[in-house]
């Protein structure tokens, strides 16, 4: 018993550094970026190199953890990661840390893979959802820490990287504490053809549980990856920048339960328009006091309150939509929404910031959030999951 809370520790411990990493890669590399006079649409572009390696590394997962195990993937990962977060140092060249950010990309989504299937395969039916909670938590408290990481740049614009590769090596160490296992009745994974045709069924039942996963990786690579240019060309200073991105994080954290427990009570669909309703209006307020700091800071915790569940919100909600059988493909899917939208935002967001001057950020980001409200206005929940609720 003592083994396995030791090594659920360890495992969460690395999850919250890689969070932090993850955190403050965005917009320290926007502020960098913009600095050096690269143009916010190519800014953004930058940014996708991180998603761009999530989606790559994907269908190439599985087999090796069934093969080798759970250590050899975290291990292999995070030395990936240490290793391109420590280059950046080396290089300043634009394509040369957009590759830097890919590899990074794939260097997580190994450590996560591993780590999440490994904590879910040792924990007990009545501890998984705790630990999986805590798990996403310390993920969230560390991305949230993440920007904070900005005011070293003051003080040296390599500092950062050093910083983050270095806390990331001490975390990467405790691995080699563990002992390895392999995923236990493990099966191959299936044809291409089945696997999508899996897919279309599952998106005919559950299109609109994919909309806030996507919504929430737009919103938190945007924020993450193009506010900070928005921000230095509109008079705020990094550090004032390293407290709003945090406040949203923070938001989201605090809210986290709550809003699962209410969707439980009141259901999914129902939680989900109330809170894309009132993140909308909490942005569209900040794009009229975006010149007080502080009014813009209370905006973004608001709406980190509201719109920061999202994510899990959309995955759960796609599992009372879909069939047990299609429940596999549903997370795939909800995974693969998340990147999309992560990878588009930033990009997007870049494109607005260089072609609407003027116009405040924040209208853009509500626009957004409006499409994903008209989307649940608008659907009629199928009946087999009024026929699936029954049967639970």
């Amino acid at each position: 018993m003592l083994h396995i809370k030791f090594r659920f520790w360890i495992l969460v411990t690395i999850v919250s550094i890689s969070g932090f990493s993850q955190g403050m890669l965005l917009p320290i590399i926007s502020v960098i970026l913009e600095q050096d006079g690269v143009s916010s649409a190519l800014n953004g572009l930058n940014a996708t190199g991180l998603y761009i390696g999530v989606l790559l590394a994907s269908p190439f997962m599985e087999r090796p953890l069934q093969r080798y195990g759970y250590k050899p993937l975290i291990v292999v990962g995070g030395l990936l990661v240490i290793l391109s977060l420590f280059s950046f140092i080396t290089w300043k060249a634009f394509w040369f840390w957009f590759a830097l950010r890919l590899l990074i990309g794939i260097g997580d989504h190994m450590l996560h893979f591993g780590t999440q299937t490994w904590i879910t395969a040792f924990s007990t039916q009545k501890d998984r959802g705790r630990n999986i909670s805590i798990y996403g938590l310390f993920f969230g408290i560390g991305f949230a820490v993440g920007p904070s990481a900005s005011f070293l740049l003051k003080i040296n614009p390599s500092l950062p990287f050093i910083v983050s590769s270095g806390i990331s090596l001490l975390a990467w160490l405790t691995v080699f504490l563990l002992k390895n296992e392999r995923p236990q009745g493990a099966v191959e994974a299936e044809a291409f053809v089945e696997s999508f045709k899996r897919f279309g069924k599952t998106f005919k039942y559950a299109w609109v549980a994919f909309l806030p996963p996507l919504g929430y990786g737009f919103l938190e690579a945007t924020l993450n990856g193009s506010f900070p240019v928005y921000a230095l060309r509109n008079g705020y200073e990094v550090n004032q920048i390293s407290i709003l991105l945090p406040a949203f994080a923070f938001g989201s954290i605090i809210f986290q339960l709550p809003l699962g427990i209410l969707s439980d009570k009141y259901g999914r669909h129902s939680i989900l328009l109330a809170v894309l309703s009132t993140g909308f209006l909490a942005f569209l307020t900040a794009s009229f006091v975006e010149g007080s700091f502080i009014a813009l800071t209370i905006c973004l915790f608001i709406a980190g309150m509201l719109l920061g569940s999202t994510f899990s919100l959309g995955i759960t909600y796609m599992a009372d939509l879909v069939p047990t059988s299609l429940l596999p493909a549903g997370n795939l899917m909800c995974g693969m929404a998340f990147s999309l939208g992560s990878i588009s935002g930033p990009y997007l967001g870049g494109v607005f910031i260089q072609h609407f001057k003027g116009t405040s950020f924040f209208y853009f980001i509500s626009m957004m959030i409006l499409f994903l409200l008209i989307g649940f206005i608008f659907h009629k929940q199928p009946k087999v999951a009024t026929v699936k609720s029954k049967h639970s």
